[in-house]
Formats: structure tokens, sequence, C-alpha cells
């Protein structure tokens, strides 16, 4: 069985990686308090419905076993 991929050296490697990592594009201060804000009131407004859904589903069990006992 012969191995049809050719061996790459470290310098190699370590040139592809260099490449890659000039690739990446890094968000400017603005950007990211933007995103910051988004993130933490999508979290909050989470939080709400799962509370909300939580106390409709415990009041609704609550009244199925009252009903029922």
């Amino acid at each position: 069985m012969s191995d049809s991929k050719e061996k790459v050296t470290m310098a190699e490697r370590w040139e592809g990686l260099k490449s890659e990592f000039g690739k990446i594009v890094w968000l400017g201060g603005k950007d990211i308090a933007k995103q910051t804000t988004a993130t933490v009131i999508v979290s909050v407004i989470m939080a709400l419905l799962i509370a909300i859904f939580d106390m409709l589903i415990q009041y609704g069990v609550d009244w199925l076993i009252k009903l029922g006992g």
C-alpha cells in the first residue's frame, strides 16, 4: 500500500499557519460592544421567557393535582 500524500516539513506547516492567521479579521471595539450588548439582552429575554413558562407549567401541574386529588 503506497502513501500518496507528500511529507510536509515543519517549516512548510509554519508558513501555512502564518498564512492562515493573516486571514483572520478581528472586530473593532464598537462591534464587540454591540455584539456583547445584544448577547446580554437576548440572554435576559430568554431567561425571563423560561421563567414565565416554568411558572405557567408549575401552575398547570398544581391545578391538575388539585383537580385529581
